[in-house]
Formats: C-alpha cells, sequence, structure tokens
C-alpha cells in the first residue's frame, strides 16, 4: 500500500486535513490493495493488482472499469460525458476477473491488459479501477418463507456498499510534464483548526504529475526542520493545477522564519525535487 504516514510529532493536529490531500480512498477498511496505481509506459502491457481480504468477513467485490474527474481541491466525479482536453482508457483496457470473493484472509490477482489502437494519438489516458464491495442480501427475521409478493409486514434493509479504485493510466509517445508552486500563503489558526499552509500546485505538459509534498521549517538563527510530508498527490490531465492545503502544528505560525515547501518525486522513482517554493513567516 502506498505510505500516507505522517511521521513527525504533527502528525496528530493535522491528520484530518490531509486526508483531502490523499488520492487513495480505502473506503473497504479490510480490502488492501497493491499497487495502489498502474501505470503503462513505453511498450508495457501488463500489469497486476493485488487483492487481500484483512477483515474478518468474506468479501464480495464487483470489478469495473470507470472514468472520474478531479477537481482543483482533488475531489473525484463521475465524467460523464468526456470535457475537452480529458482522456480516458477504458476501451484500451482489459482485465480479469469481473468479480472475486475473498475470505478472510484470502487474496486474489487482478490481471490487466493494455491493447492501443494503432492510430492512438501521443499522450497520456487515464481511467480508474473500481472495487465495489456487493451487499449479501438474507431475507428478514420472521419473513424467511414469505412467498414472492407477500409484501406486508416486509422489512426492507439497505446495505451500503463499500469499495476503493485506483487510477490506471496508459502513456504513450512522448509525454512530459513540469511543476511548480504559486500562491503560497498560511492562513491563521481558528477555533475549530490548526493553522493552514494553502498554495497551488501547477502542471503544465500532456501527462500527470504524482509525487510527494514536503514542508520544513527555518527558525531565525536556526536549522532547518521537518514540518508535514504528505505522499502520493496527483495532478491529473488536464488539470493545470491543484489546490492545496496543509494543516501546520499550531507553534508554526508564530514561529518566524521560512517555511520550504518541495513537491518531489516518489522514492521509487528517484525522489527528484519537481518544484519548490519558500515562505517567510512574519
Amino acid at each position: 500500500m502506498t505510505d500516507h504516514s505522517i511521521p513527525w510529532r504533527c502528525a496528530l493536529p493535522v491528520l484530518g486535513w490531509l486526508m483531502a490531500l490523499l488520492p487513495f480512498h480505502a473506503a473497504a477498511a479490510d480490502l488492501m490493495l497493491h499497487p495502489t496505481r498502474i501505470v503503462f509506459d513505453k511498450n508495457q502491457r501488463a500489469a497486476q493488482v493485488e487483492l487481500v481480504n484483512s477483515g474478518s468477513r468474506t468479501l464480495t467485490y464487483r470489478i469495473s472499469l470507470v472514468n472520474r474527474r478531479m477537481n482543483e481541491t482533488g475531489d473525484f466525479s463521475d465524467a460523464a460525458p468526456p470535457l475537452p482536453g480529458e482522456q480516458f482508457a477504458v476501451k484500451m483496457l482489459r482485465y480479469s476477473p469481473r468479480q472475486v470473493v475473498l475470505a478472510p484472509g484470502d487474496s486474489q490477482t487482478v490481471r490487466i491488459q493494455v491493447r492501443k489502437p494503432a492510430d492512438l494519438e501521443p499522450g497520456e489516458y487515464r481511467s480508474h479501477l473500481l472495487f465495489a464491495e456487493v451487499a449479501e442480501t438474507a431475507p428478514a427475521a420472521g419473513n424467511a418463507a414469505a412467498p414472492s409478493g407477500a409484501g406486508e409486514g416486509l422489512e426492507i434493509k439497505l446495505t451500503p456498499l463499500l469499495g476503493a479504485s485506483i487510477p490506471v493510466i496508459v502513456r504513450h509517445g512522448q509525454t512530459a510534464a513540469t511543476a511548480a508552486l504559486s500562491e503560497l500563503s498560511v492562513e491563521a489558526a481558528a477555533a475549530d483548526r490548526p493553522p493552514v499552509l494553502a498554495f497551488d500546485l501547477r502542471r503544465e505538459g500532456n501527462r500527470s504529475l504524482y509525487g510527494d509534498l514536503v514542508v520544513t521549517l527555518t527558525p531565525p538563527g536556526g536549522s532547518e526542520q521537518p514540518l508535514v510530508r504528505v505522499n502520493g498527490v496527483a495532478v491529473y490531465v488536464p488539470n493545470p493545477l491543484r489546490r492545496v492545503r496543509m494543516a501546520l502544528p499550531p507553534s508554526a505560525a508564530g514561529a518566524g522564519g521560512t517555511l520550504r515547501v518541495v513537491f518531489q518525486e516518489r522514492p521509487d522513482d528517484g525522489g527528484k525535487p519537481l518544484a519548490e517554493a519558500r515562505l517567510p513567516l512574519r
């Protein structure tokens, strides 16, 4: 699983705010997925996802491909119909199985293949692999033997469905993107929240951005100290930016000095800094 942990002492006050930044929301807490992001690049044609039931009950999941749109704050919505600039991968992806039943502790491999059409334009294409829990249906107590159509006294129970999804990205031809950080500001603490660092993560190019955000503080006359880290932040094509809000520890607002924000590659991709900005605190 992607590591979204915040190892520093400010983890508890900022955790609720940082959840809005996470690209992967495992609504089904008992379902573990690895990896949480798939990228088909160059000549890669196949990939797989491992599912593990870490809970204590048997789970059934229906698997499908969906198209989703991310807004400027990182929230997803259904992307039908497509907007200008949106390119989806659903028509070139194949996967199996379409449904899995996992007993407690069981695992299952889902295999995914990509078939690019001969006339595919260069660029990045994205869809999401959705794992939706299938509700178990059972007759209500006292109605197990009720004949079809006998609705009198029938109890109807609605079972909410849980699920999770991961992005599946297909890149074709020459793709590149650059990142920039702008509009940095700090909002003072309020009664119900700590101080907040707000900024824009900007993207240019024909591919998405994906990396980690690291915030440090250099106090007057002191050495640089880590404050907050958020792993796995994305800006998807065609979005030009993502508006980021990161909670800071209460002590940071009045500490003076300079905040440094770095957007960098994930460690598996090399960890290279992609963008950096500084904000003096007054």
